[in-house]
């Protein structure tokens, strides 16, 4: 049974934060319950320990904020979707007072997905930046400029290629059906340990996506004459100079989620979710 539940919620959605308070109030949760919007999470640390199960309420962006908080301390997520794709949120606002009990009884299973890890580390400062977590993927890309960036890489220490492109994303298999998809890259099983490299229109280099094995260490250096921006998950924006270096590989951490449904529901409700229909449907 899961009495310490923390709701995270999207505080631009006004509607979230009155079912977050609903939830809390309305399906008794413990005194040590809490809730809190999604960029305010630094504050809560120190309540992780305690935390038992964590809600979000909002799309997919508030569960790439929580899994920081979440990620750490092993707390599993029950995503509420108030977003629009909603590919790791698990219920509907409709069915979710309903619902939310099943889960804090402890009668779901445990999905858990692989995080990534990206360390900066600066030619100019002489020290590293990070390190930052990724439950969906990091993207070296151009800043306002528009200009091609050029990006030397190595995996596991063996020089692969120089790319000029307008960016490079690494994604896990979460992330695979997000940036890395509309570029062209492969859909990954979610449950797999795999990584992808994919570039964003490239002009040089490698176009072709790279699916690479979970102990892979990618290092991605910042050349030409062109500075560039680390993103990480859409969420924090490293400036990186001419010279830095990005050093990525799977993170220690792992996102949890409770899921109601056999992990095959995934490609049942791929197309859906992807806005694509059945023929017929």
């Amino acid at each position: 049974m899961m009495k310490n539940i923390g709701i995270i919620y999207n505080a631009r959605v006004p509607e979230a934060l009155d079912l977050s308070t609903a939830i809390l109030h309305d399906l008794n949760l413990s005194e040590n319950s809490w809730i809190s919007p999604a960029e305010n999470l630094e504050s809560l640390l120190p309540r992780a320990e305690t935390t038992d199960l964590v809600i979000t309420v909002g799309g997919d962006g508030t569960i790439l904020r929580a899994v920081n908080f979440t990620g750490p301390a092993a707390i599993p997520i029950v995503g509420i979707n108030m977003g629009r794709l909603g590919f790791m949120t698990e219920l509907q606002v409709d069915e979710a007072m309903e619902r939310l009990p099943f889960y804090f009884n402890g009668d779901s299973r445990m999905d858990e997905r692989n995080m990534l890890q990206a360390t900066v580390t600066r030619v100019n400062l002489a020290g590293t930046d990070g390190p930052y977590h990724a439950l969906n993927d990091v993207v070296l890309t151009r800043g306002a400029v528009s200009r091609v960036v050029t990006v030397s890489g190595t995996i596991d220490g063996a020089p692969v290629t120089t790319f000029r492109a307008d960016g490079v994303i690494m994604s896990t298999a979460t992330g695979s059906t997000g940036y890395n998809l509309a570029v062209g890259g492969p859909i990954l099983d979610p449950e797999s340990d795999s990584m992808v490299l994919k570039t964003v229109a490239a002009h040089m280099g490698l176009s072709a996506a790279l699916v690479l094995k979970a102990s892979t260490e990618v290092t991605l250096t910042l050349e030409g004459f062109q500075s560039a921006i680390l993103a990480v998950d859409g969420i924090i924006d490293h400036p990186l100079d001419l010279g830095d270096k990005v050093e990525m590989k799977q993170s220690p951490h792992k996102a949890r989620f409770l899921r109601a449904h056999p992990s095959s529901y995934f490609f049942g409700t791929l197309t859906r979710r992807l806005g694509f229909s059945i023929r017929g449907q």
